[in-house]
């Protein structure tokens, strides 16, 4: 017998199956390809010292297998240039395997690179190369979203492919804290999202991508966290040209404002925001005439309320962007403008010293490089670190000489520590070292 499907224009075929239908084709699935050798001696042990012999001698005999990992699900964004937007996380879970691979719909599959990965948003870009062509999908707007409104997921949780589930928009700018961070501004729905789901879209009713699927909140059912793709925007630009995120430069350094210091400064209960300790000389915000003991109150219409808000409010705009700024002085609100720039080179040096209360050279013979003098009082000084040690590597970075110490240096200078490998004669160390 035949059955026809649902014509054009049927009551069933609503909002959501259009949008699934239209965007299906742009998910794919992230996962690792391992490779596997059988031994032509099972439940023996072998002595590694002849295990190169015999896996020469037997080379026929131990036929290669191939394991497949789903590790999550991705967004393609740029179809010519096959760019996919994920979770750094998912591209992180690789591990040691063999390759990243990345499955279409239509089954196709393709190995893919590392085009650029950001941890602290929790964002990497993959690129697969292929001449055939490959669907994308249309971007929307994240900043345009209402609590109540139906949006779709699509992912691949526990492995099953182009699995789809609906909800609403259950709240905005929601954060989130995980074992070393916490992130700002997340869209939380009740759709769906399980293991797997990580660095699928969710749509609007419309079909238009708004976010990027990445958590969920393991005490409770039925929440679901996105990173709106405004946010994503800005940082999948630096990452398709620079590799990674360069954060924009204003000049301006903030502390919080707690209750005694907002006392002191006689400030109205309902004012929040965090005070300008510093303003650099010769920077954006000199120049946008801000000046040391404003109070922040919001960037871009985004409110601060703490010195992690200013961090990520920042990490917003890329280099020679105008951004609006609202402060408190003279007991009133004032707006700014002030444009971004790219932190100077000449200034690195004087960046290291603040941040890390040290100066340091190339070491002569080996890579890594060797401190030359720590600051009386700092936190590297109050933990015991003394000239001639090594600095090996901050957190997954290697550094190799100064050069890779002040690129390293200018990303962590709005963040709160950092992990440093630190190396003594023969002996190395990794400590935790405030910024």
């Amino acid at each position: 017998f035949f059955f026809p499907g649902p014509s054009a224009g049927s009551n069933r075929e609503t909002p959501v199956v259009r949008a699934v239908r239209a965007d299906g084709p742009a998910v794919v699935n992230v996962g690792s390809r391992y490779e596997i050798r059988r031994s032509p001696f099972p439940g023996f042990r072998m002595d590694p010292l002849f295990e190169s012999f015999f896996r020469d001698f037997f080379e026929p005999d131990m036929r290669k297998r191939q394991e497949r990992n789903s590790l999550g699900s991705g967004v393609i964004i740029d179809g010519r240039k096959g760019l996919i937007l994920t979770n750094a996380h998912v591209v992180a879970g690789a591990g040691q395997a063999d390759a990243i691979t990345v499955t279409l719909q239509d089954e196709r599959q393709f190995d893919a690179r590392v085009a650029g990965m950001d941890a602290a948003s929790d964002l990497a870009l993959l690129q697969i190369r292929t001449d055939q062509p490959l669907p994308e999908m249309k971007m929307g707007d994240s900043d345009d979203l209402m609590i109540g409104e139906t949006v779709i997921a699509i992912g691949n949780p526990f492995g099953f492919s182009h699995t789809v589930t609906t909800g609403v928009i259950s709240a905005l700018n929601r954060s989130i804290r995980t074992e070393d961070r916490v992130y700002h501004h997340f869209i939380q729905t009740d759709a769906s999202i399980n293991p797997g789901n990580s660095g699928g879209p969710l749509l609007n009713i419309n079909g238009e991508l708004i976010g990027i699927n990445t958590a969920i909140y393991a005490k409770a059912q039925g929440i679901g966290f996105a990173i709106p793709i405004n946010s994503a925007k800005r940082i999948i630009a630096d990452l398709v040209e620079y590799g990674e995120v360069i954060p924009g430069w204003l000049g301006l350094i903030v502390q919080e404002l707690d209750f005694r210091l907002a006392r002191y400064m006689d400030l109205p209960r309902d004012i929040g925001g965090v005070v300008a300790k510093e303003v650099e000389s010769d920077s954006p915000a000199e120049k946008a005439g801000l000046e040391s003991g404003d109070i922040l109150l919001s960037m871009a219409g985004r409110k601060i309320a703490s010195v992690p808000d200013y961090r990520m409010a920042l990490r917003a705009f890329p280099s020679g962007e105008a951004v609006g700024l609202t402060i408190w002085r003279s007991g009133k609100q004032q707006a700014l403008s002030a444009r971004t720039a790219t932190f100077p080179s000449d200034r690195i040096p004087d960046l290291i010293h603040r941040l890390f209360g040290i100066k340091a050279n190339d070491h002569p013979s080996a890579k890594g490089i060797v401190i030359t003098e720590v600051k009386k009082g700092s936190h590297l000084a109050g933990i015991g670190v003394r000239p001639g040690d090594l600095i090996r590597a901050i957190d997954d970075a290697p550094i190799g000489n100064m050069s890779d110490f002040g690129k390293t240096a200018v990303k962590y200078r709005n963040r709160s520590s950092a992990v440093v490998l630190l190396q003594r004669e023969d002996r190395a160390y990794y400590i935790t070292v405030n910024l």
